[in-house]
C-alpha cells in the first residue's frame, strides 16, 4: 500500500465535488400485525425528504440536528447501506446505486463511514492488527508480503497518531481508551484510501477531553489527503470550529445552510436560532442578540414523522409562524447581507417564508 505523503505541507484548497445527493428521500415502512395488517393503508416514516447536499474535496461539510432529524439516515444512505426511496447520489458526478457485491466494495473504497460508538463499530474478539490487515486487503492495499502489510500497518496508525504501533496492533478494543478505539476506527476506514469520509456524530462518544484531539486529527487529514468530509452533529457549535460548510436539518428535511461562520453567528431559519439559543453558553448573557428568548425556546417536541405537519414542518414551534407557514412547503430563499443587498447570489440560504422576497406568497 501506498499512501501519501502526511509530512508535506497541506495541498491547496480544491473545491471538486466528489460526492452529491439530490433530492434524497427515504421512507420506512411501519410494521402492522394481524388484522391492522388487512384493514388499514400502509403507513411509513418519513425519515428524509428532498434532501439535497455536495461534499468537496478539502472541505468539511457539517449536518446539524437534533436526535431523530434524520442525519444518520443521510450518512447510510451516502454510504449506500439503506436503499433510497428517491433522489440521486451522484460519485464524481456519475450516478451510482449498489447493492452489494464488487460494485458495492468498489464504491467503499471511494467513499467509507466512521460509525458514532467506535466500541460497538470494532469486533471485541479481534485485535487492531485483525480490524486494519483486513480493510486493507479487502481494499487492496495490504501488500503481497508480511514486511509490505507490517509497513502499512504502521503508516496507517502513524496516520492517527497511534504511535509507536507495536504498541497498539495487538491489542483488544477493550484494551484501548475511547479515543483510540476512534482513532482506530478512522485508521480502518482510511486503509481503503477513500476520498470521502462519513463521520457520523464521531466525538459524542468520547470524554470531552479528548474531542478536540480526534475533530483536529480530521482536520489534519481532510487537508493533507484532501479528504471530503461530511461531519454529523447536534453540537453546532463544534460545526462552527470544525466544518467549512454548515447545513441545518430538521424533522428530515433541510432548512439552513451557508459557510459555518454565517449559519452560527448569523443564523436565519427560527429553527436554527433555537438551536443555538439552546447550546450552552457561558459567553452569553441575558437578552443576546438572538430572536428567541427564554419562554421561545420551550416551544413543544418535533412532531410524528409517520404524519408530519403540512407546510414547514417547524411551524408548530415557531414563534413567527405564519398562514402560509401551516400550507405550504417553502423553498430555499437566499438570505441577503447588507454585503449581498446588490448580489444576491450568495450562498447563505434558508427554507423559511419569512425570506421570501416581496411579491411571493405569504
Amino acid at each position: 500500500m501506498t499512501l501519501p505523503d502526511t509530512s508535506s505541507p497541506p495541498a491547496p484548497p480544491n473545491t471538486e465535488v466528489v460526492l452529491e445527493a439530490d433530492g434524497l428521500t427515504k421512507h420506512f415502512a411501519v410494521r402492522r400485525s394481524g388484522r391492522q395488517a388487512m384493514t388499514r393503508a400502509p403507513r411509513v416514516v418519513h425519515a428524509v425528504d428532498d434532501v439535497s447536499l455536495t461534499l468537496r474535496r478539502g472541505r468539511v461539510t457539517a449536518l446539524v440536528g437534533e436526535s431523530g432529524s434524520g442525519k444518520s439516515t443521510v450518512a447510510r444512505l451516502l454510504a449506500q447501506l439503506y436503499p433510497r426511496t428517491g433522489g440521486d447520489i451522484r460519485l464524481h458526478g456519475e450516478s451510482v446505486t449498489v447493492r452489494g457485491g464488487r460494485r458495492f466494495r468498489a464504491y467503499n473504497r471511494r467513499v467509507q463511514m466512521i460509525f458514532q460508538d467506535p466500541f460497538a463499530s470494532l469486533n471485541p474478539v479481534h485485535t487492531v492488527r485483525y480490524h486494519l490487515t483486513r480493510a486493507l486487503r479487502i481494499h487492496g492495499h495490504g501488500g503481497r508480503g508480511a514486511e509490505q502489510l507490517q509497513a502499512a500497518l504502521v503508516e496507517l496508525l502513524g496516520r492517527v497518531q497511534l504511535t509507536p504501533a507495536e504498541r497498539y496492533l495487538d491489542k483488544f478494543p477493550h484494551e484501548l481508551s475511547g479515543g483510540q478505539r476512534q482513532r482506530v476506527a478512522i485508521a480502518r476506514a482510511l486503509a481503503a484510501d477513500p476520498e470521502a469520509l462519513l463521520a457520523d456524530e464521531p466525538v459524542s462518544m468520547l470524554d470531552v477531553s479528548i474531542r478536540l484531539g480526534v475533530l483536529n486529527l480530521l482536520r489534519d487529514l481532510k487537508e493533507r489527503l484532501r479528504l471530503a468530509i461530511l461531519y454529523i452533529t447536534h453540537d453546532i457549535a463544534s460545526a462552527r470550529y470544525f466544518a467549512d460548510d454548515t447545513l441545518v436539518m430538521y424533522a428530515g428535511r433541510m432548512v439552513e445552510g451557508g459557510d459555518s461562520e454565517t449559519v452560527t453567528q448569523r443564523p436565519a431559519h427560527p429553527y436554527t436560532q433555537l438551536l443555538i439559543a439552546s447550546a450552552p453558553d457561558p459567553d452569553r448573557i441575558l437578552g443576546s442578540a438572538f430572536s428567541l428568548d427564554a419562554e421561545e425556546t420551550d416551544n413543544g417536541e418535533p412532531p410524528s414523522l409517520i404524519n408530519p405537519p403540512a407546510g414547514c414542518r417547524f411551524h408548530p414551534r415557531c414563534p413567527h409562524a405564519m398562514d402560509v407557514c401551516r400550507t405550504e412547503l417553502p423553498p430555499r430563499f437566499t438570505v441577503l447581507s447588507d454585503r449581498q443587498q446588490q448580489d444576491p447570489d450568495g450562498d447563505h440560504w434558508a427554507a423559511c417564508w419569512l425570506f421570501a422576497p416581496e411579491g411571493a406568497a405569504r
